[in-house]
This record gives structure tokens, sequence and C-alpha cells, in this order.
């Protein structure tokens, strides 16, 4: 009986060895290593939420101020910009657009509004919002002149939109005009013979897929889509005419062909009334030097949140919807 319990304790004793106790201190390290870790990724994980609050809290002061929250104690001249393609989802959208012209005529501050300009066009559709809007607001506030200023680039839709102003303005070397339509698309009829592949499209009527860039250009088709794009350029050109019209030099058979203008031909062509910047504008034409920038800015967390989820799936999926559409999509360019 003794000599059993003697074997117990040489077992007990045993697990007290240098290899038991080396073992407890490396798990003891290693759970103070996991707590030293959390609480430092803790702390990173505060300071980047901290960083990010803090940049939209900056990002919607600076937006409020631009959108005239703050009331001037003075006139000034409202400013709204349209920069990039004129189409539903970009920046330069109507709805982005027609706010902030609303808010650069409501407020009562402003003496003029000066819209600048620097877009190849775009979406006719869009470009027809903005034009109405214009006109509505131009004469609800008769009293308030809007004037297009033209940066680099005012073609074609961009253009459409200018021509609603009271006057546009623009440098020597910009780019003006362009008033035509546009339905561009790439054919790959031999491709897929070429890669061996067999393209399977079901339709329900006879022309349902007559923009389709894999089968042959249908003649007839081709006749009836130039009619469609017509129809639009016609539209087009009585929105400028409209919009300019006596200033317009009629006589000039290339008006409205499509061809785009330096700011000095524009002038000669009445497409323009004059040159300047929208500094210079505000400064010598309106009388009124210091702008209010009612710009509509994208919503700061909708670009960081939306865009690095969801717009990614939406935008695949859209990339392949609209590749056959695509080819025919009709555009003021």
């Amino acid at each position: 009986m003794f000599g059993k319990k003697n074997e117990d304790e040489a077992v007990s004793n045993s697990g007290k060895g240098p290899e038991w106790k080396l073992l407890e201190k490396v798990i003891s390290d290693s759970f103070v290593e996991q707590r030293r870790a959390r609480r430092w990724g803790i702390f990173f994980k505060l300071l980047t939420f901290a960083y990010i609050f803090a940049f939209i809290f900056l990002f919607s002061n600076q937006s409020g101020d631009s959108m005239g929250l703050k009331t001037p104690k003075h006139e000034y001249t409202g400013l709204v910009s349209l920069k990039g393609v004129i189409a539903d989802g970009e920046e330069a959208n109507a709805n982005a657009i027609a706010t902030g012209l609303r808010k650069a005529f409501e407020h009562e501050k402003t003496t003029a509004v000066i819209l600048a300009i620097n877009s190849p066009g775009g979406s006719p559709v869009q470009s027809n919002y903005v034009y109405d809007e214009i006109n509505r607001l131009r004469e609800k506030y008769p009293e308030k002149k809007l004037y297009a200023v033209i940066g680099d680039l005012g073609a074609s839709g961009a253009y459409y939109i200018a021509s609603a102003a009271d006057e546009i303005y623009a440098s020597e070397s910009s780019l003006v005009g362009s008033i035509g339509v546009t339905a561009a698309g790439f054919g790959f009829v031999d491709a897929l013979d070429k890669l061996g592949v067999e393209r399977r499209n079901f339709t329900s009527g006879e022309h349902k897929s007559f923009l389709d860039p894999f089968q042959p250009v249908n003649p007839s088709e081709a006749e009836f889509w130039k009619g469609v794009l017509n129809v639009t350029h016609q539209q087009f050109i009585k929105r400028v005419k409209d919009g300019r019209g006596d200033r317009l030099a009629n006589d000039n058979e290339q008006l409205f062909s499509g061809l785009i203008w330096s700011g000095e031909q524009a002038l000669d062509l009445g497409l323009i009334d004059g040159m300047g910047s929208p500094g210079q504008v505000a400064r010598e034409v309106i009388g009124v030097e210091d702008i209010l920038d009612f710009t509509v800015k994208p919503n700061p967390f909708e670009a960081f949140t939306g865009r690095l989820g969801s717009s990614i799936g939406s935008g695949i999926a859209s990339y392949f919807h609209s590749q056959a559409s695509m080819a025919g999509a009709e555009s003021l360019r």
C-alpha cells in the first residue's frame, strides 16, 4: 500500500517538472499576446471609424457651405458646374444639375447664375430635362439671368443645355457645337465563326434584335435607325434655334452638321455671345465678383460604401446586359 502511494507521489511530482513549467509559461504568454493583439485591433478599428466619420463630417460641411446653407451677407453670383458625360448615374446627371440650378435661383442673395460647362455631351433625354428646367427657372425668376460659360469643351448635349441660357461665353480655344446625334457600335459577324462558337438568339418580333452586333446589317433596318436618329437631331436643332434665335448664322449650311468649332469660330456663327471665364463673366458682365457654388456634390457615404459593394455587382451585371443594346445607344455627341 505504501509502495502504491509513493508511486503516485512520484508521478505527481514529475508533472511539476521543468517541462511542465515551460509549457505553462508558453500558454500564459500566448494568452497575454492574444489579449494585447485584441486591444491593438480594437484601437485601430476605432481609429479607422473615427477617420471615416471625420472625413464625412468635413465633406458634409463643405457641401453645405457650397449649397448656400450659410446665408451670405451680401450679393453673390451663383455657380453650378457641369462636368463630364451627361448621363443618368453619372455625376453630371439631370437631377443633380437641375437641383443645383434650383438652389442657385431660389437663393435670395444671388444676383445671377453661371452654369460652368466642361462636357462632351451625353444623353439627349438628360440634356432635355435640364434644358426644360432652365426655361422654367428663367420664367419663374425673370430678374435673374443665366449665363452658360464653356471651358475646354461644350459639345453636343452640353451645348444643347447651354443654348437655353440667356447668354453663352467661352474661351477662344474652347471647342463648341457638335450639333448632331450619334449611335456607334461594333460588328462581330465573323468573330463567332472563327472561334467555332454558335450563338443562339430567340426573339419575338421581326426586328427585335436589329441592333445585335453579331448579325449582319439589314439595309432596311439601318435606314429605319437613321430615321430615328434624324428625329432626335431635328429636336436638337429646334432647341438650339429656340434658345439662340436670330443670333445664329443660319446661312451656314454646316452649322447643324455635327461639326465642332473653336470659340472664336463659334462667336462668328452666333453659337456664343462673347469670350470669358466664370470669374470674368461674374466680374465684368454680371457685376458681382463674389461667387457662391451651388454644385451638388456626390454623397461621400454613398461613394465610400455603395460603390465598394453593391455597385460592383450591379456594374458587372449591367455590363453584360447592355452589350448588345449599347451598340445602338443614342447619344448627343
